[in-house]
């Protein structure tokens, strides 16, 4: 029997398109140990392995291509919409770094989690969206990076790309966990054009000591993996 993985594009803008491709996996004796190499023959920025699922509390561990994480935003917010497209009641997600609370506001699903629990990025602030959107990737090499620029700062609107190649992703097309990050240092919700045209938001919750990351997926189906 062969190994299948449902896939979701997280974080599409409000017309269904762009958003990250996330991989799905219920955890099973095949699974088991092997997560890390699975991921790695996905090859999307992240696969999120479901351990365990009862009484709304879901329980799930994090890989990117080369290593573990202890919370990311694009998969949790992908698991959360995954779940409740199915038709269960999913209100928080048990990943290593602590328990994330999750909440639907219309087409939008959010996760909510402390800023410190995603990985360090270098965040660089441009002079413009077109300066992002220049950048050329091969020029940032052995880190974890975000680069942003405002579109709208009164509206809280900004443009933004990272490049983690510590982590095994060249470019990734949404960063749930970087929004949360800026968003804590900022102080204020925003509004996140990612990659070629993902959609982010964030709220600033808890007096500033957690923060919401939100946006809409779309289903793309099942893979046979192995």
């Amino acid at each position: 029997m062969g190994l299948f993985a449902d896939v979701v594009n997280v974080f599409v803008d409000s017309r269904g398109q762009h958003g990250n491709p996330l991989g799905i996996i219920w955890s099973s004796d095949s699974t088991r140990g092997q997560e890390q190499q699975i991921a790695s023959d996905l090859g999307f920025s992240e696969t999120i392995f479901i351990d365990d699922f009862a009484d709304g509390e879901c329980r799930a561990r994090i890989f990117t291509p080369t290593r573990e994480l202890a919370f990311a935003g694009h998969p949790t917010v992908g698991l959360a919409a995954w779940l409740r497209g199915s038709g269960d009641d999913i209100r928080t997600i048990v990943v290593p770094a602590g328990t994330v609370r999750v909440r639907a506001e219309g087409d939008l699903v959010f996760v909510t989690a402390a800023p410190e629990w995603g990985p360090v990025f270098d965040f660089e602030q441009l002079e413009s969206p077109r300066d992002v959107e220049a950048v050329d990737p091969a020029a940032y090499g052995g880190g974890i990076y975000y680069v942003w620029a405002w579109i709208d700062e009164r509206a809280g609107h900004l443009r933004a790309r990272m490049f983690g190649p510590a982590i095994g992703i060249p470019e990734d097309e949404a960063t749930g966990a970087a929004a949360i990050r800026l968003a804590g240092m900022l102080g204020r919700d925003l509004e996140i054009t990612q990659g070629h045209g993902s959609q982010l938001f964030t709220r600033v919750v808890d007096d500033g000591r957690l923060v919401e990351v939100g946006g809409r997926t779309a289903d793309v189906g099942s893979i046979e993996i192995r």
